[in-house]
C-alpha cells in the first residue's frame, strides 16, 4: 500500500521549491529499494558530501520509522546529527523521509526515492528533494535552499547506479 502524504511531479528539473531527477540504472527494483532502505548504505550513494554515518539504525520497514545519520558540513557549523522520518513505504515502488536536526520534528524537507521497474534488470529512479513546506522564517535565513543542488542529486543517482552493482 503507498503511504506518501506530499504532493510531487514527475517533470525532471528545478522547480521553486523542489528539484528533480531522474535516471535508468541497470538493476531491479528490488535490488535498489534493498539499498535505499539499509540506512548503513546511504553512504555509498550520498552525492552531498555531508553524510558520515548512520547510527545504530535498522532497515526502513514502514511509514513512521526513524533512522539516525551522522553528518558534517559548514551550515551547521561541522558535526550534527540527523533524524530522518520516513513518509513513504512501498515494496519496490517507494521510500522517502523528512530530514531533522537530532531530537526536533521534521521543518519540512523531504526526500522522495521513486522506483519504476523497466522489465526485471533495469529500473526508472527519481529522486525528489523538496523543501516546499519549509515554514520557518529564522530557517530559512540560516540556511539556503537548496542545500544540495540538482548536480548533486544526478551524483547521488550515479553512485546509487554503481553501487547497486557491487551489492
Amino acid at each position: 500500500m503507498a503511504n506518501h502524504a506530499s504532493e510531487h511531479d514527475h517533470d525532471p528539473g528545478t522547480h521553486e521549491s523542489r528539484i528533480v531527477v531522474s535516471r535508468l540504472i541497470d538493476a531491479s527494483a528490488g535490488d535498489i529499494f534493498n539499498l535505499l532502505t539499509n540506512p548503513a548504505q546511504h553512504r555509498q550513494f550520498d552525492g552531498s558530501g555531508f553524510l558520515r554515518s548512520e547510527d545504530r539504525s535498522f532497515r526502513i520497514s514502514k511509514v513512521g520509522d526513524v533512522f539516525t545519520m551522522n553528518m558534517e558540513g559548514d551550515h551547521m557549523g561541522g558535526e550534527y546529527q540527523t533524524e530522518n522520518h520516513v513518509t513513504a513505504y512501498e515494496d519496490n515502488k517507494m521510500v522517502g523521509w523528512k530530514t531533522a536536526p537530532a531530537g526536533t520534528e521534521p521543518p519540512g524537507w523531504e526526500w522522495l526515492w521513486e522506483l519504476e521497474a523497466q522489465g526485471s534488470d533495469a529500473t526508472e529512479v527519481t529522486l525528489t528533494y523538496d523543501w516546499s513546506k519549509v515554514t520557518d522564517k529564522e530557517l530559512l535565513k540560516k540556511v539556503s535552499f537548496p542545500l544540495v543542488s540538482k548536480d548533486q542529486l544526478e551524483h547521488s543517482l550515479g553512485l546509487l547506479a554503481g553501487a547497486v552493482v557491487k551489492s
